[in-house]
């Protein structure tokens, strides 16, 4: 176990990896279309993960300045009390030990991951999907300098290059201690992670995002927020599914506006026997496509009788990662948001702010839709389990 390196060090060596990142900006992006030239497989939304560019870049290297600058999360006290017999008790915020991260296409990753856990005082372990071998292997190459230029051993940031059934050994039979794993991609993915893992494992789920179209609903609102939902077909805070109220006003003419505005960018729309009835969009074979992530150009609309059915249908088929109530009615906004079951609800605003640096966070290791120990996103102050000091000068039980 690697002992714990000061604050000031590891804030040194995150500023450090953010000049280097700087340094090499050109060479990460060229390194990049050589991953970019070798992808044959037809998955856009991986694809689009796969690329880095100067704007990427940036936010790599805005994510690991602004966790910089951030508090040391490890030893925070949350906790004292003082026992009857003198004993002083604290409960204090400790790292988990060795982070494994499973992921796949990003290059972004091998940043924002590696940063988090490093500075909430963790080693990380990188399985990152073969697509990105090139990209990740710079980006670790510059992990190893930053920590060597502060005389840090280079092994709290290690890349596994492994193919799936080395994978699968190792998370059957770890090589070293492993605390805690992050699969962070697809359905196949976690599946895979959660049949073979040995040791506790945050699901980061698929999204499947709904929007609902209360009867009250501000249209212009609704239009705004659900095309911005779907701005970002890669994301897993992007929208599918969007529930419109069979009480709204006007909603023939709003659903032919909406349609139209989403067919102008290239998204195909498909309706339950309702919508499809009355408008030139595909129908739906199956209510099991309620339950998938589409990460493609592709949106669901159906109707729905009311706010109690929207929050049962969303429970039922969403992946428990964010939903919206567009509504200018306060009280069924809360009514929607204290009952649908997924990690982050939403009153008039877009899926895509669930995020860890849109939500205050800086960035993010991943969005748990799991309830332990973290849900949503997991931010620095997320990666650390805790710990009982207890100070005494003698006293038994």
């Amino acid at each position: 176990m690697n002992t714990l390196l000061s604050i000031e060090t590891r804030n040194a060596v995150l500023l450090k990896m953010a000049a280097l990142l700087e340094r090499e900006r050109q060479t990460i992006i060229a390194i990049n279309k050589t991953d970019l030239d070798a992808y044959k497989g037809d998955d856009i939304s991986m694809f689009d993960r796969l690329k880095v560019d100067d704007s990427k870049v940036d936010e790599m290297i805005k994510s690991v300045t602004h966790l910089a600058s951030q508090a040391d999360p490890v030893g925070v006290e949350r906790f004292s009390f003082k026992h009857d017999n003198g004993m002083q008790v604290y409960n204090k915020t400790a790292s988990f030990g060795t982070v494994l991260i499973i992921y796949e296409s990003r290059p972004d990753v091998t940043v924002e991951a590696a940063g988090i856990a490093f500075k909430s005082g963790n080693k990380i372990l990188l399985k990152g999907g073969k697509e990105s071998l090139n990209s990740n292997l710079k980006i670790v190459e510059l992990w190893h300098e930053a920590l060597l230029a502060f005389d840090a051993s280079t092994n709290w940031v290690e890349y596994l290059q492994y193919n799936r059934a080395e994978t699968q050994a190792f998370l059957e039979k770890p090589t070293q201690k492993v605390d805690l794993i992050v699969p962070r991609g697809g359905e196949r993915l976690i599946a895979f992670v959660k049949e073979h893992a040995t040791c506790p494992v945050i699901i980061s789920g698929r999204g499947n995002n709904f929007v609902y179209v209360h009867e009250a609903a501000d249209l212009d609102i609704a239009v705004d927020v659900i095309m911005n939902g779907k701005s970002k077909i890669s994301a897993c805070n992007a929208v599918d599914k969007v529930l419109i109220d069979e009480n709204l006003p006007n909603k023939g003419k709003f659903v032919k506006t909406l349609i139209s505005k989403l067919k102008d960018f290239n998204i195909e729309v498909l309706g339950d026997d309702s919508i499809s009835k009355d408008n030139e969009v595909g129908a739906i074979t199956s209510n099991d496509i309620w339950y998938e992530e589409f990460l493609d150009y592709k949106i669901l609309i159906g109707e729905i009788a009311s706010n109690q059915d929207t929050i049962a249908m969303i429970n039922k088929y969403s992946g428990g990662h964010s939903s919206v109530i567009v509504t200018t009615d306060e009280d069924e906004a809360k009514r929607f948001m204290e009952n649908v079951d997924t990690a982050a609800v939403y009153h008039n605003a877009s899926t895509r702010f669930t995020d860890g640096g849109q939500l205050g966070l800086g960035g993010e290791l991943a969005i748990s839709t799991d309830k332990l120990h973290q849900r949503g996103p997991i931010g620095l102050q997320h990666l650390v389990t805790n710990k009982w000091y207890v100070h005494g000068n003698g006293q038994i039980r």
